[in-house]
């Protein structure tokens, strides 16, 4: 999962950010409103949170220019200010929801999952598949076979990644960007861990193996052909 933050208070965007990304998610931040409506533009992101009252452009402009692009990504608006009209007002110039300062984390975090429940995805994007791995992203299940498999949440992210881009090549520089939200190379085996982990959980009870080593490269998830002679 992958949401941008545009808040201009250093310390509500850090706690926002800190706060999803222990529940999975890879975020970006921004701390104006014209960064944020590039970012915005630029990148895919499954949701924006975004504050209203902000330097450089404000978000309630940010969010009309998303709208007038055809951008339909969701976004809750933070604001402190909460008069019904302000509500509305945010809510008509396309915001899916609208959460008003001081909030809490928990309550932040559900209406990002209401949200994503409310069938902004398309049915069939909901479900990612390769040979006998599925992976829910609504419910964030992953099942082969049938069996019920247990992922830590970068792992999860790591799959759902590679099952985004099935059969082609990732490499560590992808991950780094979508995953952990690097723009450098720690220099560290983080990824080649992880990415061990994630492999003895999904292929080490099953057959074929189906995330593979493209070495000198990266990472690929396929379901090798079946040798017909």
């Amino acid at each position: 999962m992958r949401t941008l933050v545009i808040e201009d208070d250093i310390e509500t965007a850090n706690y926002i950010a800190k706060g999803l990304k222990e529940h999975g998610h890879a975020v970006d931040q921004a701390i104006d409103g014209k960064d944020g409506l590039f970012m915005a533009l630029e990148n895919d992101y499954d949701t924006i949170i975004l504050d209203r009252m902000l330097p450089a452009l404000d978000g309630l402009s940010v969010l009309a220019a998303l709208r007038s692009s055809d951008r339909q990504t969701p976004v809750i608006i933070l604001s402190a200010m909460g008069e019904v009209d302000d509500r509305v007002q945010g809510l008509k110039a396309g915001g899916d929801d609208y959460l008003v300062k001081p909030f809490a984390f928990s309550e932040l975090l559900a209406r990002i999952e209401a949200l994503l429940r409310r069938g902004e995805m398309k049915p069939d994007t909901t479900l990612l598949t390769v040979a006998d791995l599925e992976l829910d992203r609504l419910t964030h299940r992953v099942k082969r076979a049938g069996k019920t498999i247990d992922l830590q949440p970068r792992e999860y992210l790591i799959l759902e990644y590679l099952m985004q881009h099935a059969g082609q090549i990732v490499t560590r520089t992808m991950l780094l960007e979508n995953i952990w939200d690097y723009h450098f190379d720690p220099q560290t085996n983080i990824i080649d861990v992880h990415v061990s982990r994630l492999r003895n959980k999904i292929d080490r009870d099953f057959d074929p193996a189906l995330l593979q080593t493209v070495r000198g490269a990266g990472y690929r998830l396929f379901e090798p052909l079946l040798d017909s002679g």
